[in-house]
């Protein structure tokens, strides 16, 4: 570390900076209180030595100045003869620590191996936060992203119960998250529930918590979840997969907002946001009897569906290099490149795993491929098979003979066909969905002989 000693005693300072010197600091030392302000504004150090008697400027009068120019500093003071009132006023100004003279070695060593262990703690709690920031980005720019996120602007400030449709990985619990972020319960606790994960007989134990006794191994009590998120918001993820008897027994605690523990008496009431997501049509769940149709609706005040990333291939650019950016911060190395043309082959991809694929496979990327660059090769050894590719996307009989031209036009032409047959020939809907306009659209849809 870079440490600044202020001394009148020369002794002082020199067995300072040769103790200090000696354990691998960077130590610069001066005899007055006026030199160590001047060396403040033109150097920054880590830590900061001064006597309390030096001269016309005092060692108190030096550290509000030197504070003023480097407020992180750490700064001990040093006395052969200063008193607890003393003491007291300059840890009020903001001195770290007060110590007395002869100093002891074997101290000053220890002080700074313990600064130095919180500094590194400090630095990577930043990465940590700053990993967690990067995780939690909603990023994208295509249509159905602008209007997801629309729709959590309005969503989010109210208390209302929303219920998230989705497909494996594309996001669900990101969006989640976001809602909480933007809602008045944001300084509250996010918490979740994967109901797919628990057998029955153990999701409400999770959700309600039990009491000491209420069951053999009940040994303690346990804060359910519902408790845990007092005050925030409960994410209960495939809520499609909640047994029959927990969704009775939901229901009711929706009804009366309180609940029982298991084995409880008492009632407890609760302040919290519910937040469903699933991957099923509970419509049709509901028609088979495995979901609840006054459940459903309880939960479904705001229904929100996020797009599959098919839908928004557009966005992919931006994700990849998001998560290389996430995953070089992660392992401390430089962002590895990915070349035009591996971004288009990342846009070629039907992604069946969504953005959970995606992000597995740039993972996979930046930890076992040696270039600094990633090249259209290395996706398509990522991704398996090219040609098993190219027959999930449905790229059929293009011969490599056919011109870069050509090729994008039959593209072109499957992306419109797929779209008109989808939505039934609806222009307006259409070109809401392909981000274009309409006078294009009729453009392009006259072009390749397809009715409008």
């Amino acid at each position: 570390m870079n440490i600044l000693v202020a001394d009148d005693e020369k002794n002082i300072c020199e067995s300072l900076k040769w103790l200090l010197g000696r354990e691998g600091h960077q130590v610069e030392t001066c005899n007055s209180g006026e030199e160590a302000v001047e060396i403040a504004r033109t150097r920054n150090f880590d830590i900061a030595f001064l006597d309390v008697m030096m001269g016309e400027m005092s060692g108190i009068e030096a550290l509000k100045e030197i504070l003023g120019i480097q407020p992180a500093l750490i700064v001990f003071m040093i006395s052969g003869n200063a008193d607890i009132a003393t003491a007291v006023q300059a840890t009020k100004l903001g001195a770290y620590d007060f110590m007395e003279k002869p100093l002891n070695p074997d101290k000053v060593i220890l002080e700074l191996k313990k600064i130095k262990e919180q500094s590194v703690i400090r630095d990577r709690m930043k990465e940590l936060e700053k990993l967690v920031d990067l995780d939690h980005q909603m990023l994208g720019e295509t249509l159905v992203m602008r209007e997801l996120r629309k729709t959590i602007e309005q969503a989010a400030p109210s208390d209302g119960r929303i219920l998230i449709y989705g497909e494996n990985g594309s996001g669900k619990e990101l969006v989640a998250r976001e809602i909480h972020y933007k809602s008045l319960r944001k300084k509250g606790p996010f918490v979740q529930l994967n109901c797919a994960a628990f057998p029955k007989d153990l999701i409400e134990s999770e959700l309600f918590g039990y009491e000491k006794g209420a069951f053999t191994g009940a040994a303690r009590q346990k804060i359910g979840l519902i408790e845990s998120a007092e005050g925030g918001t409960l994410l209960l993820d495939e809520v499609g997969d909640m047994p029959l008897e927990t969704q009775v027994k939901l229901l009711r605690v929706l009804q009366e907002n309180e609940f029982f523990r298991l084995g409880g008496t008492r009632p407890i009431k609760f302040n919290v946001r519910i937040i469903s997501a699933t991957n099923k049509d509970l419509l049709k769940e509901i028609e088979q009897e495995r979901f609840r149709e006054d459940l459903y609706f309880r939960l479904n005040v705001v229904p929100i569906t996020v797009p599959p990333l098919k839908d928004r291939v557009q966005d992919i650019p931006i994700l990849a290099k998001h998560f290389m950016r996430i995953y070089s911060v992660r392992n401390g190395k430089k962002d590895k490149e990915i070349s035009p043309s591996a971004i288009a082959e990342l846009m070629l991809y039907p992604w069946p795993g969504n953005i959970r694929e995606l992000r597995n496979t740039i993972e996979r990327l930046a930890i076992m491929n040696p270039s600094d660059i990633i090249e259209a090769a290395d996706i398509q050894t990522a991704l398996g098979d090219i040609s098993v590719r190219e027959k999930e996307i449905e790229i059929k009989n293009v011969s490599l003979k056919l011109s870069l031209k050509q090729q994008m036009m039959d593209f072109e032409k499957r992306v419109l066909m797929d779209a008109h047959s989808k939505y039934k020939g609806n222009v307006s809907k259409i070109a809401k969905v392909l981000d274009t306009d309409r006078a294009n659209l009729h453009k392009k849809l006259k072009k390749y002989g397809i009715k409008d």
